[in-house]
């Protein structure tokens, strides 16, 4: 595994957590959000030589340490779980360097990735536009050529961009515009003559970041500012890093639900209903902590799963970076809804915070690309899959999980295999009736996906438990016998989610009725998945007495 050592990330992770303890305590964070504030300096202190965040986020030759994506992973959802406005700030200058990362030349890197760390400057990134979205291809921003004697010595560029973190207080950015050869990334700085930047979004939540829209009127850029050095290779610079960003965003939906979780399971302890606590009642943590948990750490599972993967240089992993997100920011969203309820009354309060969490995440399910981008993107990649194996795709990742199951019963990857297996046959009959051609379908298909292949993920993270060989860096909160009640859990969600809701989906497309549909539950295997929902209750038990301390995750047959 790529990037520093265990013991050195502990040690990030534990001074993350001491400064924040000392500089932004509970009632300093709910006065920024109630101001409405960006906390600059702190941002600044964090970022810069004072914590050294920025050090992470920045190659060895740039005056980084040479964190892997994995430890980015572990760091960004320790931010989160101190605060999402504050870690968006600082994310938000990951994000506007990461271009220059990417695409630009050895010098350009020195001259603007080595002030990260060494200044704490801030960075913005700039491509998202009022009318384009996320839509990047929908460029309007345009960067005119300069040329003297024939020769190009600049750029002069013009257009706005919408819904920038850091978009008030940065002291670079990243410019994505439109030149004669194609969509192309600038570096322009702050007090540029002809660029502003416009009134602070007035946010449902990540109150303490600032997000401002910038607008750019002849903004003249000089030749050597173009990332690169070379028009048109903005996409492909912008498209590189969405498996790697987008897992960071992952992570702050995994934070951010954490804190939610862990909140609410500590008020369950003293809160007295009926003579004896809520965390003693099924219907409190049947329902609003354990199935929570089990869908975080299904994310979590293929999180680690895919930073594993780039820390090993695996290319072209955009679609692991979509399936992370939506189901870590999923997750995290539900996650945070449920503190609110699980604290009742309190829950609606800002002075019991989970208010604020759940306000917060929201965001994650939105920027880096929303939720529903990310089931097109995730449907689009597998559905080529499915058709360029003649439908054995999933069949084949069963294959793989049922001989895992025969060797290790109690991870679930039995289970998981049944998903997987269902999943192969109502893309099948999606293919046969052409019923892609409905978006609605194809986003669901999208959603199917992600629960099965985040329950695959899952069972291999019980195996490497079980067998002793965990990754090195990844989260130890529970133990291989948890590990497995918590797999086997999210599990039976995703084979039942696929047995019900995917063929719920091909009927109200039209693509299955009478005998049909009597075959399609048959292929999906309908009858077994629902057999394999036998000991979910035990597993809830369990896992609850492991999230209370009461006692080891019981061994529970696997189905």
């Amino acid at each position: 595994m790529g990037g520093i050592d265990r013991e050195t990330l502990e040690q990030v992770i534990d001074a993350l957590a001491d400064y924040a303890r000392r500089n932004l305590p509970e009632a300093k964070l709910l006065q920024l959000d109630h101001a409405d504030e960006f906390p600059v300096d702190i941002v600044r202190a964090m970022g810069g030589p004072e914590l050294g965040i920025g050090q992470f986020f920045m190659p060895e030759d740039c005056h980084g340490i040479g964190s892997g994506a994995f430890d980015l992973y572990r760091v960004c959802e320790r931010m989160a779980r101190v605060d999402l406005g504050v870690a968006t700030g600082l994310f938000a200058t990951f994000l506007g360097s990461e271009p220059i990362g990417v695409g630009a030349t050895p010098e350009q890197k020195q001259r603007w990735l080595t002030r990260i760390a060494d200044e704490g400057i801030i960075m913005a990134y700039g491509a998202t536009e009022p009318a384009a979205g996320s839509d990047l291809g929908a460029l309007r921003t345009v960067a005119t050529r300069v040329e003297e004697d024939g020769k190009i010595v600049g750029y002069k560029i013009s257009g706005s961009k919408q819904w920038i973190s850091n978009g008030g207080f940065a002291d670079l950015y990243t410019i994505l515009a439109n030149t004669p050869g194609g969509p192309s990334w600038f570096v322009v700085p702050r007090g540029a003559a002809g660029f502003s930047y416009g009134k602070p979004e007035d946010k449902h939540g990540i109150r303490a970041s600032n997000t401002a829209p910038l607008s750019l009127d002849e903004v003249y850029v000089p030749a050597e500012d173009l990332i690169g050095l070379v028009e048109g290779q903005g996409l492909v610079q912008a498209q590189a890093v969405f498996g790697y960003t987008r897992l960071m965003v992952a992570a702050f939906g995994l934070g951010a639900g954490w804190e939610a979780m862990d909140r609410s399971i500590a008020y369950s302890t003293t809160r007295l209903q009926g003579g004896a606590p809520l965390s003693e009642k099924q219907g409190y943590t049947h329902k609003l902590i354990v199935p929570h948990v089990a869908r975080l750490e299904a994310a979590r599972s293929f999180i680690e799963e895919t930073a594993v993967r780039i820390d090993a240089d695996e290319p072209m992993l955009n679609t692991e970076g979509a399936i992370s997100k939506y189901l870590a920011t999923e997750a995290g969203n539900r996650a945070a809804d449920a503190g609110i309820q699980a604290l009742g009354g309190y829950g609606y309060v800002k002075e019991y915070f989970v208010e604020k969490i759940k306000r917060d995440v929201r965001i994650t399910t939105i920027y880096e690309g929303t939720s529903e981008i990310m089931e097109m993107t995730i449907a689009r990649d597998r559905w080529q899959q499915h058709l360029k194996t003649r439908g054995q795709h999933y069949h084949a990742e069963a294959r793989t999980l049922e001989a895992l199951a025969q060797r290790l019963p109690a991870t679930g990857a039995g289970i998981a295999a049944l998903a997987s297996h269902a999943l192969a046959e109502v893309l099948e009959r999606c293919r046969v009736a052409r019923l892609t051609r409905h978006q609605h379908i194809l986003f669901r298909i999208g959603e199917l996906i992600a629960f099965v292949e985040g329950a695959g993920a899952f069972a291999r993270r019980a195996a490497a438990a079980l067998d002793g060989k965990s990754a090195d860096k990844t989260d130890r909160r529970f133990d291989a016998e948890a590990l497995c009640a918590l797999s086997r859990i999210a599990a039976r969600e995703a084979a039942l989610k696929v047995a019900e809701e995917g063929i719920g989906w091909v009927v109200a497309a039209d693509g299955a009725s009478g005998a049909d549909l009597d075959a399609l539950e048959r292929a999906t295997g309908r009858q077994a998945i629902a057999r394999a929902q036998a000991g979910l209750i035990a597993d809830y038990d369990a896992v609850a007495n492991v999230l209370y301390g009461r006692a080891a995750a019981s061994k529970s047959s696997a189905a």
